[in-house]
């Protein structure tokens, strides 16, 4: 089988010294994904919210465990599928709190955003070169 190699914008992150992320973070789909994940992630902490409190104790932990699974399945479709967050973070749950009072979830988010602004401006930057190059 033959080889075809090109540059694809892959990048590739170490997460807190010790997972993999790969994505392209000049890639629009990826920041239009990543926009859309914040309300998606938003709605999945309200359902847990409402869910809890007419929870017991026992379920309360499953509904945590429940959350964390449909919220690494939000970042595993907003970075590809190569990207495995259960492996990425550990097992670490995503509404687990930091030593910041955070959650897990906002600060990867708070780590992840200038990654992806840059890389979203870098893109519109070239395109909008590109298109006043063709002007001219």
């Amino acid at each position: 089988m033959e080889n075809i190699q090109f540059d694809s914008g892959i990048r590739t992150y170490r997460i807190n010294g010790e997972g993999i992320l790969r994505f392209n973070p000049g890639d629009p789909n990826v920041y239009a994904r990543f926009l859309e994940a914040v309300d998606k992630l938003k709605e999945a902490e309200k359902e847990l919210t409402e869910q809890a409190q007419t929870s017991q104790d026992a379920q309360i932990v499953e509904l945590v465990s429940q959350a964390d699974k449909k919220m690494k399945e939000i970042l595993n479709w907003v970075f590809g599928a190569d990207n495995d967050f259960g492996q990425i973070l550990k097992g670490v749950n995503l509404l687990a709190v930091a030593d910041n009072g955070e959650t897990v979830i906002t600060n990867l988010f708070a780590a992840l955003e200038p990654v992806l602004i840059a890389g979203a401006k870098r893109c519109a930057g070239d395109l909008a070169a590109k298109a006043k190059a063709e002007r001219a």
